[in-house]
């Protein structure tokens, strides 16, 4: 599940954990639950994101095994990053630098495709109210999308693909949620517009239209 509240110490005492983290990062065998751990730590501390930021581009700099298994877990972990948070100007201009220095050196390399998806990522990254569930992390290591069911009134069911940027409003304008839900209910004629709910034991409520899907699906996490 995704991490509760915490106690922190100062920011310095807390850069240094997220320091060891990394680098128990490059040998875990299951570095999922780190790299959420670590999300968490900077959207609590957001002062932190830049630190991170920096750290991960050293880390992938010249690492002793390009494209070993550990320096794809630092490429992965700052894929989740890119989708989660922005860095400060000054750092993702530097952080823009490495992905082109990486693409240029590595061409058609993993490092290089985290590269380019990381760039695409960072331009459409406005910030997120939670950090991405167990499953997102998943794949977003991989450069995937996420899955979605959207339950129809009735029996029927849509799945949709959605990335960490896909909104509420982008769904509701999906052809194959919009065609079953008409074709369903018979509303082929029908002037209404469609709403996205998010259902659990406590609550019902209506979807903002610019709410990232991905935050309802960790809230279910």
């Amino acid at each position: 599940t995704a991490p509760g509240p915490r106690s922190y110490t100062t920011l310095r005492d807390e850069a240094v954990k997220l320091f060891n983290s990394l680098q128990q990062l490059e040998s875990e065998r299951d570095p999922v639950p780190l790299m959420q751990g670590v999300l968490q730590t900077c959207l609590d501390l957001p002062p932190l994101v830049d630190e991170i930021y920096c750290q991960l581009v050293k880390q992938t700099t010249e690492p002793p095994a390009p494209g070993g298994q550990g320096d794809l877990h630092y490429w992965q972990l700052l894929t989740c990053m890119s989708c989660t948070f922005l860095p400060s100007s000054p750092v993702l201009r530097f952080l823009r630098f490495h992905l082109d220095r990486t693409e240029s050196r590595f061409p058609a390399s993993e490092m290089a495709k985290y590269a380019c998806f990381i760039r695409e990522a960072l331009g459409k990254t406005k910030g997120r109210e939670c950090v991405p569930s167990l499953e997102e992390i998943l794949v977003l290591m991989q450069r995937q999308e996420m899955i979605c069911t959207v339950h129809c009134p009735g029996a029927p069911t849509c799945s949709v693909a959605i990335s960490s940027h896909t909104t509420a409003e982008e769904v509701r304008g999906y052809g194959c949620v919009a065609q079953e839900l008409v074709s369903r209910l018979g509303l082929s004629q029908s002037p209404n517009l469609f709403a996205l709910y998010e259902q659990s034991r406590r609550r019902e409520q209506p979807v903002g239209s610019a709410t990232l899907l991905a935050d309802v699906l960790t809230r279910f996490e």
